[in-house]
């Protein structure tokens, strides 16, 4: 008999809250480029249905509305407002159907047949039939300018099969892609929109998702309102949405007590000011984790004895502290704990020690303090400057930079030009992309694109591996492992996501992506 991932061997999601209320959708960067373009626009939507209401969130705008395009991973936050997946995540990482109800690989791995639930629409009407999804898929694989391309090289052919039944041919085994069909790689895009008018698509989403965006101005909002085709409409107890950047911190939480936002974005600092102004504070776990991004392939840090001693001279607890007001948790690696690929053995892998970073430099001939250039990219000047401090403590002498955010991802990520760079990294729907990206020899948060040959033939063990066997999450833990033992990159802790609400109530507890399914407005 084929083996199957976990996912398709479990029944189809139940249509109801509970069911929403046990996922954890992927993650993704939590910093995004501003939207570009900028149009009004209208689509297909219902008039609300059950409920009403209009949630006006501040949160983010995409860069772009076309998952295919979208060049931010925080972008999946509100692309999930306007298109589904094919498969969603649960909170240990593992696939649970979506717009497909079941998957199978066949006996070679080379493979996979995803089976669509019946009676699918795009908010337009349009089905969403099996031709329809493979068309999708194979535009994102091979269109011009593709971003969600990379992450699937191993596709040969992609067709469908009758009415439900999309298959996809694979050049090698590989079996992450239900994992990968929960992000954008697997959102769904109506092919009526995109074979008439692709670029449109930046600025006039084509999806199935739980809204349908009705007008969109740059910079300033999306406008929102229900889409009675969304497969789990009953579950949208609002008849409108309004979407908005993240409001200046220093009117962050007046924005929400004014009612100019019924949902807003906090940082730790905010949250005692949000409770005084008696806003609901809610605190969400995420797998976002704050990262020193390290080139390895720039002095000092070409030298593995500064690598380590630099991961040893960090005081991840006073970080967490002064970045987040003690909110979160210190983590030494990509993935939170009760994650598939969080790795026991790394637990308290580099905890703080300043004799032994003191020691390690010693020990490999540093008689002078070592210079080394920090990048602040924006974030926090205070733990830029706590960073520095503590580094300068064990034989460092730091100097530091302060480059603009909008400058970072270039200067840092694809001009390769900094050493040291205080930054931040959640994972992809896949745990293998997951690795792609930091430790991959292409990997856009791998400064130094150096790679480790144990960890490539790790990973190949993990994708040739259905995810249901019970080898699976040992073989992830031991890449986890691999990788964080052998790369440079010092990862420090856990930042959760903290909003405030005002006549709205909770939110899915969900790891990263916000789900709106249940939640009511007063």
């Amino acid at each position: 008999m084929a083996k199957q991932t976990r996912s398709s061997q479990q029944p189809a999601l139940p249509l109801n809250r509970r069911g929403f209320l046990s996922l954890g959708l992927g993650a993704s960067l939590i910093f995004a480029l501003e939207a570009c373009g900028g149009t009004s626009t209208t689509g297909a939507a219902g008039s609300g249905g059950a409920g009403g209401g209009t949630i006006t969130w501040a949160w983010q705008l995409p860069t772009t509305w076309d998952p295919v395009t979208s060049s931010a991973g925080s972008d999946v936050q509100m692309l999930a407002l306007v298109y589904d997946p094919l498969t969603a995540l649960d909170a240990q990482g593992n696939a649970v159907p979506w717009l497909a109800e079941s998957w199978r690989y066949d006996k070679s791995g080379r493979r996979v047949t995803f089976t669509l639930r019946p009676g699918l629409t795009f908010s337009d009407g349009t089905p969403i039939d099996a031709t329809a999804v493979a068309k999708s898929i194979e535009r994102g694989r091979t269109a011009d300018g593709s971003l969600i391309a990379p992450q699937m090289t191993t596709i040969a052919k992609v067709t469908a099969s009758g009415k439900r039944d999309v298959v996809l041919d694979l050049a090698e085994v590989d079996y992450q892609y239900p994992l990968l069909f929960a992000g954008k790689t697997g959102m769904v895009v109506n092919p009526a929109a995109f074979e008439k008018d692709a670029a449109a698509l930046a600025t006039q989403p084509a999806g199935s998702g739980p809204f349908a965006v009705t007008k969109y101005i740059q910079n300033d909002h999306a406008s929102m309102t229900k889409n009675d085709s969304f497969f789990l409409a009953e579950e949208i107890k609002v008849s409108a949405f309004e979407l908005y950047p993240q409001a200046d911190p220093a009117t962050a939480v007046a924005a929400v007590q004014s009612g100019q936002y019924n949902l807003g974005r906090l940082s730790g600092a905010q949250v005692q000011q949000a409770k005084d102004a008696g806003l609901e504070v809610q605190v969400i776990d995420s797998m976002y984790v704050a990262v020193l991004d390290v080139h390895s392939g720039m002095a000092p840090f070409d030298d593995p004895a500064v690598v380590e001693a630099l991961k040893f001279a960090i005081d991840r607890e006073k970080i967490k502290e002064v970045a987040n007001f003690g909110v979160g948790d210190v983590n030494y690696q990509p993935f939170p704990p009760g994650y598939v690929g969080y790795a026991e053995s790394l637990a308290d892998a580099y905890a703080y020690d300043p004799e032994r970073a003191r020691r390690l430099l010693s020990d490999a001939g540093y008689t002078a303090p070592v210079p080394v250039v920090l990048t602040d990219s924006g974030l926090s000047s205070a733990v830029i400057e706590l960073i520095q401090a503590q580094l300068d403590g064990v034989g460092f002498d730091v100097t530091i930079e302060t480059i603009p955010r909008t400058q970072a991802t270039q200067l840092v990520y694809i001009e390769h030009s900094r050493a040291l760079t205080y930054d931040g990294f959640a994972g992809r729907e896949s745990p293998v992309q997951a690795f792609q990206v930091l430790f991959g020899a292409e990997g856009l948060m791998n400064p130094g694109r150096e790679t480790d040959p144990d960890l490539e033939a790790q990973l190949t063990k993990v994708k040739q591996t259905p995810t249901d066997d019970p080898d699976y999450p040992a073989l992830l833990q031991k890449a986890t492992e691999i990788a964080v033992r052998a790369f440079p990159n010092t990862f420090l802790y856990l930042v959760p996501n903290i909003i405030a609400r005002q006549g709205v109530s909770e939110l899915p507890a969900l790891p990263s992506l916000r789900r709106f399914e249940g939640v009511k407005v007063s």
